[in-house]
Formats: C-alpha cells, sequence, structure tokens
C-alpha cells in the first residue's frame, strides 16, 4: 500500500503533467509546501528521476488498454496482407501435422500389459 508521501508526490506530478509544465523534484516540493504536506526530502526528487522521459498524459490515457490493444490489433490485417502473428499459427499446424504422435504405449506405459 502507498504511503501518504508517494500519494502526494503522485498527484503533484499529475497536477505539473496536467497542467504541461516540467517534472522536476524542486515543482513537486512547490506543490507538496502549498498544500502542506509534509514529506521526506527525497520524495520530491526520486519521483522526478524516475519520471524523466516518461509521458504521463498518455501513460495514464492508455491504461487498460495494454489487453484489448492486442485483440484489436490482431482483427485488422494491413493492406499487404496477413500479420506476422496471423500468419504464425498456421505454420504451428503444419508442424503438428508432420510430427507423429506418441503414446503412452511407446514410452512403456501401458496399463495393459
Amino acid at each position: 500500500m502507498a504511503s501518504n508521501a508517494e500519494l502526494a508526490c503522485v498527484y503533484s506530478a499529475l497536477i505539473l503533467a496536467d497542467d504541461d509544465v516540467a517534472i522536476t523534484g524542486e515543482k513537486i516540493q512547490t506543490i507538496l509546501k502549498s498544500a502542506n504536506v509534509d514529506v521526506e526530502p527525497y520524495w520530491p526528487g526520486l519521483f522526478a528521476k524516475a519520471l524523466e522521459g516518461v509521458n504521463i498524459r498518455e501513460l495514464v490515457s492508455n491504461i487498460g488498454s495494454g489487453a484489448g490493444a492486442a485483440p484489436a490489433a490482431a482483427g485488422a490485417a494491413p493492406a499487404g496482407g496477413a500479420t506476422p502473428a496471423a500468419a504464425a499459427p498456421a505454420k504451428e499446424e503444419k508442424k503438428k501435422e508432420s510430427e507423429p504422435e506418441e503414446s503412452d504405449d511407446d514410452m512403456g506405459l501401458s496399463f495393459f500389459d
């Protein structure tokens, strides 16, 4: 479970991202001070460093779309033909057809011997 300090830094970072302001430790600390939230001095810098180079707007808007994106992408074929993902199962089926199936009898595990 997240601590109050972690939540306060997350909310501060979201506020900064919503206002299109660069997320820095100093700006997170400024928001926390104006909200009268006391956190250990390392939290704002830690969050700023962790969010460096991360597009928070994209991250927030894509929450939950990871599982739903795969079936949608598999259903839409590009103009060039079948997708590589759609071609892969066909290769597996051919491979399975050519392989002889092993039975328990072949391994000496028959119950009727």
